[in-house]
């Protein structure tokens, strides 16, 4: 095992000690929550986790505090995946190796399951218990909610769904897919600017999280096209069945993996003066890069 591997493990294992820890203290044991926590937990690989906390010590953060912020975003983004899998958008059954919520407990406890999620995220966030000034919390709370919405993760799946058989271009396609899973990446790695209070850094450090979310994209499209089913977890080849736009399909095999690699370049010269306290971040992008599930 990598050393990069066995810190996005280690990683994944505290933020979903620090979830189950938050879970444990709701008042709640209904049918709804069992839904929620279905589909939060394991939680998968929790990249964007080890993206908060990687960005947080290249920026000098006390390590601790990135907990919180790691919890919110991985209740987010179970929530969109929740709702990509619905019946009405992308209808897919299975998920992290597992039937998805809806196929679990219905449609309506789903839906419902995943709205909960999308607000238990900001609950984290604004708990009088995390260690962070009304100010940050609330430019994190801003930046988490437009990385989210119509701006963020719920427009790029509208795209993705509305625009999937249309002929489009490569500016069109970036821009859904930066929506779609750029912008919480950018609100990752924006994060550390934001608790580390280096207003003069968020603009940058929001673009290096979003260039590694095209290329996750890009490496999501490649397994989706060449991938192991047992290994991912869930069908393969149901970008073509399902017409949707992608880098590859746009661009050929060769050019979009080229894509992926300026990306990559780009993201090592933002953090150059960064070293080596970047190193980690820097690793978690090549590792997503060539990740194989």
């Amino acid at each position: 095992m990598s050393n990069i591997t066995k810190a996005i493990q280690e990683t994944a294992e505290e933020t979903r000690n620090y979830l189950k820890s938050y879970f444990e203290k709701q008042k709640t044991h209904t049918k709804l929550f069992e839904a929620m926590e279905y589909g939060v937990f394991p939680g998968g690989k929790m990249i964007r986790s080890f993206l908060v906390k990687s960005s947080f010590k290249t920026l000098g953060i006390e390590e601790k505090l990135y907990l919180p912020v790691a919890a919110a975003v991985e209740c987010i983004h179970s929530y969109s995946l929740i709702h990509d899998d619905l019946p009405a958008m992308d209808n897919d059954d299975f998920r992290r190796g597992k039937e998805s919520t809806h196929k679990a407990f219905g449609e309506y406890t789903a839906i419902l399951a995943g709205s909960s999620l999308l607000t238990l995220a900001f609950e984290i966030l604004t708990d009088p218990k995390t260690d962070f000034t009304s100010d940050i919390k609330n430019n994190l709370i801003y930046s988490l909610a437009t990385s989210s919405g119509h701006q963020g993760i719920a427009g790029g799946q509208f795209m993705d769904l509305s625009l999937k058989k249309q002929n489009i271009t490569k500016e069109s396609v970036i821009d859904m897919q930066n929506k779609k899973t750029g912008e919480l990446m950018g609100f990752c790695t924006e994060s550390a600017a934001i608790v580390s209070n280096q207003d003069n850094l968020r603009e940058k450090f929001k673009n290096i999280g979003v260039k590694i979310g095209l290329i996750f994209q890009i490496a999501d499209d490649f397994l989706d096209k060449y991938g192991d089913k047992d290994k991912i977890g869930k069908p393969v080849k149901q970008d073509d069945v399902k017409g949707k736009n992608t880098l590859i399909n746009l661009l050929g095999d060769e050019e979009a993996k080229q894509q992926a690699q300026s990306f990559l370049n780009e993201i090592k010269q933002d953090l150059e003066k960064f070293l080596p306290k970047s190193e980690e971040l820097i690793s978690c992008a090549e590792y997503i890069l060539n990740r194989e599930k």
